[in-house]
């Protein structure tokens, strides 16, 4: 009640202030600049969400239901391709590994021709990516396995499967999506850089960090983007 601070005395008082400080955090989530106004359908609810559309493309709900498991589903990816470009290359370089360039990978000779393991990737990731499209539609309904009937997932949140998805046992909470996410924008960020930085030196990031490190002052952006 109102007057509740009156009888709990300085520590009502102080529980009452904790109090709203968190409730102003919670409506100052879907700010991602202060002083602009966020969208009504991004409410600050939802993993990761600081209200940025500029462009209104999640207004209609359906969509943003789309974009949310896309973000989530491309973040991942982000993060294992980001890994795979740059630990090859950090190991190689100190002779523990002998692993080609990521620029260079596709020029390998394989168990099976370039065009063989194209058509065999695309007939996989079809499959899975239509599976993943019945589940967003509607959620629960690929938990059955359709050929190994004796497999099956738990019910689960769409996006966060668990069970063999999941064998560090993460919980799927709002602390550990938002950092799933965060990580997953920096990757796509990464990766973006990393495509952009082989264009334009021909090399891979851990090598340029090294030439970075090694004269900070005259190996930069500008002396690449100047030709010096």
């Amino acid at each position: 009640s109102a007057s509740s601070p009156r009888f709990l005395g300085d520590s009502g008082r102080v529980g009452l202030a904790k109090s709203t400080r968190r409730d102003v955090a919670v409506q100052a989530k879907g700010s991602w600049l202060p002083g602009l106004q966020s969208p009504a359908y991004l409410d600050g609810s939802l993993a990761g969400d600081n209200g940025f559309d500029p462009l209104a493309l999640a207004e209609d709900p359906e969509d943003l239901r789309w974009f949310v498991q896309a973000e989530l589903v491309n973040g991942r990816w982000a993060m294992l391709g980001v890994a795979g470009m740059l630990i090859p290359e950090v190991l190689t370089k100190a002779g523990l590994l002998n692993a080609p360039e990521w620029y260079d990978a596709g020029k390998e000779t394989y168990f099976a021709s370039s065009s063989t393991l194209f058509v065999i990737e695309f007939i996989l990731f079809h499959y899975v990516e239509i599976r993943r499209w019945q589940d967003i539609k509607n959620p629960g309904s690929v938990n059955q396995d359709p050929i190994f009937k004796s497999y099956s997932l738990p019910p689960h949140e769409c996006g966060y499967p668990g069970s063999v998805f999941n064998p560090l046992n993460f919980a799927p909470t709002l602390e550990n999506k938002e950092k799933e996410l965060a990580n997953g924008r920096l990757a796509m960020l990464a990766f973006l850089g990393f495509l952009v930085q082989h264009n334009v030196t021909g090399k891979g990031p851990f090598e340029n960090l090294q030439q970075h490190l090694a004269d900070p002052w005259h190996n930069t952006i500008i002396q690449t983007i100047s030709g010096q």
